[in-house]
């Protein structure tokens, strides 16, 4: 069975991409030139993503948004944890809280990567206070280090919401890729640790699988955005020898978690043309068959992170309104 799996892995077409996506993907160039190959690649890697990073400044948009740093208590026995706090000025007392994890394959990404479009197309209109957290990354901080940074400042937050301007019992946690992952393992940590409540979390084409062995893994390889070679060094990079074994943790890849009742309601996107679709998909059927709430959409065409790269395209804009929307209805709850 599994040969004949394996076989058909490497055999089958892969997914077209949308027609108004490929000027986007030719510009970017295939996977091994936009995203890092090799552990000596990283540093480089992450020099060039962060000059897409907005500085704070930018984010204060002219005093649109108020915006500043605080450090606070890290894991036990850790550095602080630093943590970017955000609300549209003038925001009243008591709003929901979004509690954001950036994307980056585990292995790069700052606080304030994505925070833009959250910021404008989520605080503004919904009236949101915004945290991001900084977590440390792999592979200088291998496998707790992100999590339980993300966990401490969860913590820190259900703690003093208030002082913030938020509501301790309305928080909904937000990650893409592989901060999608983190917060599905968010989530996990939260429920059996009996930690702060949770009212959601929604997951942006999550990373949630460190076997890297789906059927859409193999389809794309070598195509579109972060494919399974990428994501191999994601994932050793966090893990070490340990990826793929019996030893893993949920709490790294939440794929692997048995259990999937008790969970806050989830949605999941994904695009039909990239590695983590089958993951993805497969972890949404999970919370279903546990009795849980999960949306989930899988864009057709869509490559990894097509959202934010092609922001222009249609199906980008579908995709960032079904987000709105769902997000519109969990808090009217």
């Amino acid at each position: 069975m599994n040969n004949h799996r394996d076989q058909n892995q490497h055999t089958v077409p892969p997914v077209p991409f949308d027609p108004e996506l490929h000027p986007t993907l030719e510009k970017l160039g295939p996977p091994h030139e936009n995203a890092p190959a090799s552990a000596d690649q990283i540093p480089r890697w992450r020099t060039h993503l962060a000059t897409a990073d907005p500085t704070l400044d930018e984010l204060r948009d002219r005093g649109r948004f108020e915006i500043h740093e605080r450090l606070v208590p890290g894991p036990a026995g850790a550095p602080d944890v630093s943590l970017l706090v955000a609300r549209p000025a003038g925001l009243y007392e008591g709003a929901p809280v979004i509690y954001h994890m950036h994307g980056g394959g585990l292995i790069s990404g700052t606080s304030r990567t994505g925070m833009e479009t959250i910021l404008r197309e989520w605080a503004e209109p919904l009236e949101l206070v915004v945290v991001s957290v900084d977590y440390r990354l792999a592979p200088e901080f291998p496998y707790p280090a992100s999590i339980e940074d993300c966990y401490a400042g969860l913590v820190w937050i259900s703690r003093h919401a208030a002082a913030l301007g938020g509501d301790p019992q309305r928080i909904v946690i937000v990650g893409g890729s592989a901060g999608g992952g983190l917060a599905a393992a968010l989530a996990l940590m939260a429920r059996d640790r009996q930690g702060p409540r949770l009212i959601g979390q929604l997951m942006m084409c999550p990373m949630l699988d460190d076997h890297n062995d789906s059927l859409s893994a193999h389809q794309m390889a070598g195509r579109g955005v972060w494919d399974r070679h990428a994501n191999d060094l994601g994932w050793a990079s966090l893990l070490g020898e340990a990826r793929g074994s019996a030893h893993v943790s949920v709490y790294a890849a939440a794929a692997r978690a048995a259990d999937l009742s008790g969970l806050p309601p989830a949605y999941v996107d994904v695009g039909a043309a990239e590695t983590f679709r089958d993951e993805n998909v497969l972890y949404a059927t999970r919370i279903w068959q546990a009795g849980g709430d999960a949306e989930l959409h899988v864009w057709a065409g869509g490559f990894h992170g097509f959202d934010q790269l092609a922001p222009h395209t249609n199906i980008a804009r579908d995709a960032r309104h079904a987000r709105f929307r769902w997000l519109c209805r969990l808090l009217s709850r």
